[in-house]
């Protein structure tokens, strides 16, 4: 099970695909978060996901909140996935220690080694707003997301 709507977010400062630090901090006081944890790289169903978060990029990533895609792949892997997908969006390396950040938010599979799909809305002072959880394979309902983005913003 996630961690629960309400608990305080973990904190965590991993690399994107560029490489460079991204720390939950960066956003307290200025933006929500919405964190979405997914199992691998060029795998079907994360690049279905990952699409569809490109598709629809303006309802998740604005002036009011940032988007962050977690797995447990390295940097350079993230970096070719994004290049060749065109993704504007922060992907994050939970590489090493490995799944460290998918352990904290209680979403790791440590069956398979990657994380669960967890999703967390996160608003700007760190408390979790939104939760989710689905396992390998699932596709989750981004219309969730877009409805628990609206009720942080009511």
């Amino acid at each position: 099970m996630p961690l629960p709507i309400g608990a305080q977010a973990p904190g965590f400062a991993l690399k994107d695909q560029n490489n460079q630090v991204v720390r939950l901090t960066d956003f307290h006081g200025r933006k929500a978060v919405l964190l979405v944890f997914y199992p691998l790289t060029f795998t079907g169903t994360c690049q279905g996901e990952m699409s569809g978060i490109q598709d629809g990029l303006a309802d998740f990533q604005n002036s009011h909140v940032q988007v962050l895609a977690v797995s447990v792949d390295s940097v350079y892997s993230h970096k070719v996935w994004a290049n060749q997908q065109k993704f504007d969006f922060p992907l994050l390396a939970d590489f090493w220690p490995h799944g460290e950040i998918a352990q904290a938010y209680e979403v790791f599979n440590a069956g398979g080694g990657t994380a669960n799909r967890g999703t967390f809305l996160i608003d700007r002072g760190g408390t979790i707003r939104f939760a989710e959880e689905a396992g390998p394979g699932v596709t989750r309902d981004q219309n969730a997301w877009r409805a628990a983005l609206t009720d942080l913003a009511a």
